[in-house]
């Protein structure tokens, strides 16, 4: 097993999506915004991660499971779940405009679907949605 810092990861339909950016990019806040539309809580700023009959499981870190952060509001304790990875969303303010195919990035030995997203748009939530149904390992 494996825990990654700065890192965050949601599941959507039983799929992970890891979301990476610098400290303060808004991670967290993507998160929530995807757990208002249904997703579950997989870990807030750091994931535990783990080989699992040829996929790689993120799974919530046992010290700070279940708790995000809120800025300007706290910690919020949530339900969590554990889920195969199917995508990294990453910011990344030069995102290019138009994806026909996702680039690939290697986590813990597996390659994963890579899709860079602008962080400061108000729609990421769709966005990150989208890129996981077009993108997303199934």
């Amino acid at each position: 097993m494996t825990t990654l810092a700065n890192i965050s990861c949601v599941a959507i339909a039983g799929r992970g999506v890891l979301i990476e950016g610098e400290p303060g990019s808004g991670k967290s806040s993507l998160a929530l915004a995807l757990i208002d539309r249904g997703a579950v809580l997989v870990g807030d700023d750091a994931v535990t991660l783990e080989s699992r009959g040829g996929r790689l499981w993120a799974l919530p870190p046992p010290n700070i499971a279940g708790l995000i952060e809120i800025r300007n509001v706290g910690l919020a304790s949530l339900p969590t779940c554990s889920a195969p990875l199917a995508i990294v969303i990453r910011f990344d303010p030069d995102a290019p405009r138009y994806l026909e195919q996702a680039e690939r990035t290697e986590v813990c030995g597996h390659s994963l679907p890579l899709v860079g997203l602008y962080p400061e748009s108000p729609l990421l939530p769709l966005r990150a949605e989208f890129a996981l149904k077009l993108h997303g390992l199934d």
